[in-house]
Parts: C-alpha cells; sequence; structure tokens
C-alpha cells in the first residue's frame, strides 16, 4: 500500500483552541510521485507486533495507532494476524521535511489493517480515531488530492484545484515541528488578519496562490523555521515556498 506524502501550499495560524493546541487554516495537496510503502510481510523476528523497516522510531505513530485499535475494541484480531506477520515499511518521504510521511503512514496502516480485518469502519469513523492520533492523518484517510484544511486538522474540505508542476528540493536539515511551532509562539501575531488572508486563499486555486503570493506570507512557519535553522534562510531569500514545519521547499516550474 502507498502512503503519499502532502504539501501546504499556505498554511496560517488563526488562533489556539482550549488546550492551546495550534489552529491552523491550509490547503493540502496530495504528492503522488512520492510515497512510503506498508504491506504485511511474513518475515518475523519477535513476538507480537512488529514494524520491519530501515527507519526505527521508538515512538512511532503506527505503534500508537496499533494500540488505539486495540482498545477501539480489535485486540483479539490484531493479535491474531500479527502472530505470524509482520508490517513491512518502506520509507522514501524525507523525515522531518514537512510532508507528513508519519501521519500518511499512519493512516495508509488503519486502511490497511480495516481491509484486512473487514473491520468494515467507515472513512469517517478512521477520522474520528485519526484525531487521537495525530492532526494531518484525516486528510490522508480523506481520499482528496486537494482540500483546505482547518481545526487541527481534522475540518476537510475538497477543493477543485489547479495544480501547476512543482520542482522540489530536500535538504538535507531535520526540522523539529514542536519547536518550530514553540518558536512562532516566541512572537505575538495577529491571527484576525491571518484569518482574513487564509480566507482569500483558500478560495484561489493553487496556481494562482503561487502566482500572486510571497512564500513568507503564505506560510506562518517559515520565518520561525529559519530562526531555529539558519541554512533555510537561502531558500527564504531565494522565493523557495515552504512545506509545513520545513524542512522541504518548492518552485513553480516554468
Amino acid at each position: 500500500m502507498k502512503a503519499y506524502a502532502k504539501a501546504n501550499i499556505f498554511l496560517k495560524i488563526i488562533g489556539l483552541d482550549t488546550r492551546g493546541y495550534h489552529l491552523l487554516n491550509s490547503r493540502f495537496i496530495l504528492l503522488k510521485d512520492l510515497y512510503d510503502e506498508l504491506y504485511l510481510s511474513n518475515e518475523k523476528t519477535q513476538e507480537g507486533f512488529e514494524i520491519i523497516s530501515d527507519f526505527y522510531c521508538e515512538n512511532n505513530i503506527i505503534k500508537k495507532a496499533y494500540r488505539l485499535l486495540c482498545n477501539y475494541g480489535y485486540k483479539k484480531e490484531l493479535e491474531e494476524l500479527f502472530k505470524n506477520k509482520s508490517l513491512k515499511l518502506i520509507k522514501n518521504i524525507p523525515t522531518g521535511a514537512g510532508l507528513g510521511g508519519g501521519s500518511s503512514n499512519c493512516a495508509s496502516f488503519l486502511i490497511l489493517i480495516n481491509e484486512t480485518l473487514n473491520l468494515k469502519l467507515s472513512t469517517q469513523e478512521l477520522i474520528n480515531l485519526s484525531i487521537k492520533l495525530g492532526s494531518d492523518i484525516a486528510f490522508f484517510l480523506s481520499g482528496f488530492h486537494s482540500a483546505n484544511v482547518k481545526g487541527c486538522g481534522e475540518i476537510i474540505d475538497a477543493f477543485e484545484d489547479e495544480i501547476p508542476h512543482i520542482n522540489w528540493t530536500f535538504p538535507q536539515i531535520f526540522c523539529d515541528t514542536n519547536e518550530v511551532y514553540k518558536e512562532f509562539d516566541k512572537k505575538k501575531y495577529d491571527f484576525e488578519l491571518n484569518l482574513k488572508q487564509a480566507k482569500i486563499y483558500e478560495n484561489l486555486s493553487t496556481k494562482e496562490i503561487l502566482q500572486i503570493y510571497k512564500n513568507f506570507e503564505l506560510n506562518d512557519l517559515f520565518t520561525p523555521c529559519v530562526s531555529l535553522y539558519p541554512k533555510m534562510l537561502n531558500y527564504l531569500e531565494n522565493q523557495y515556498f515552504l512545506s509545513g514545519s520545513g524542512s522541504s521547499v518548492f518552485k513553480v516550474c516554468k
């Protein structure tokens, strides 16, 4: 199963919710040429649920999704499935790059398990589950190629888009999302102004947005990203656009 990457065409932070989480207004597009791969494998090196991959993370979000499904009432089915199988994960999406690789992996895992075990969970039920795990997962579960995404990532409105050909650059810089948001919080921003700008962007096609607006206008996280990772300044000054919290950047091909 392919777990596609995504890009943020614009990302405006418009406030905080009651928990202190950042509320966003953003355009997500799916990148069909860049994806990780997940599939069930007969290879086993240990008992129980196991992820076999060159990429390792102790707190992998897929493991959290597995535990959530167990708590949701599917522990017996999951334990039986992974008695003789493992989950094979092939990583192609750069990590810490603002492309949503971990969230996409999690969404694909939920879909894979739902189909394999015939759990008959609807897309909306999967989205409701995913909100407990992370903010971008819902978009990947939606199946949309382009959408305006709001709230903490759980409000997704499909958008009939015109997307230009984009040329990507992947700097060898790991940008920590939590740290970038903390850096953003150090300065006071006009959330009302951000919301007004976002309402303009969300009615324009991706092609129009990238033609009309500057990189620093579209992504509220570009400046804090540069503050934390000075090597990113080159891309800001040379009019690259930033996806998410970085470090992936792109330009429209002419």
